[in-house]
């Protein structure tokens, strides 16, 4: 079997493992592409009316540990402000009002990686009420989607949101 006939049949195998790329690729499958393209996401930076802003806390292997804006990778045929919608209930729990034209548009890129290493980050700016109070459903502070409203940017940012610092 010659190369182009085994790339042709990889090629099937994924698209038959997964049929509906729109609602999100397996972890295997999402890591590889990460490795061959750019990623785009948005990041969603809310204020309330006293100008806090709500952080979530985030700990895993490719971000570390620390506070970041919530944000999410757009999936294939969503717009942008879909998926500021998604992020904000997925994340969230709640609705956000947002501006439909984003703040700021930055590119990550991490050269020492190889998963996940090359972003497109669009930052929207939402707001919500500061009577919000998160539910954080049995959340402790410092476990990962643990949410808190911040008068000033902590000390404890992620690396890769440092770009955000003026925002917050």
């Amino acid at each position: 079997m010659d190369k182009n006939n085994k790339l042709v049949q990889a090629i099937q195998v994924l698209t038959d493992h997964v049929p509906k790329p729109e609602t999100g690729l397996p972890d295997e499958v999402f890591d590889y592409i990460s490795q061959t393209t750019p990623l785009v996401n948005v990041d969603l930076l809310i204020k309330d009316e006293n100008e806090r802003t709500l952080l979530a806390w985030r700990d895993d292997p490719y971000c570390g540990q620390g506070w970041h804006v919530p944000g999410g990778i757009v999936r294939l045929k969503e717009s942008l402000q879909d998926r500021v919608i998604k992020v904000a209930e997925n994340e969230i729990g709640t609705t956000v009002t947002f501006e439909p034209v984003p703040m700021a548009i930055h590119q990550f890129i991490h050269p020492e990686r190889a998963v996940r290493s090359h972003f497109i980050s669009i930052l929207f700016k939402c707001f919500l009420p500061g009577k919000y109070v998160p539910e954080n459903k049995g959340l402790t502070p410092r476990k990962p989607g643990y949410l808190m409203w911040h008068e000033r940017c902590p000390h404890e940012l992620l690396k890769f949101h440092e770009i955000y610092r003026s925002y917050i």
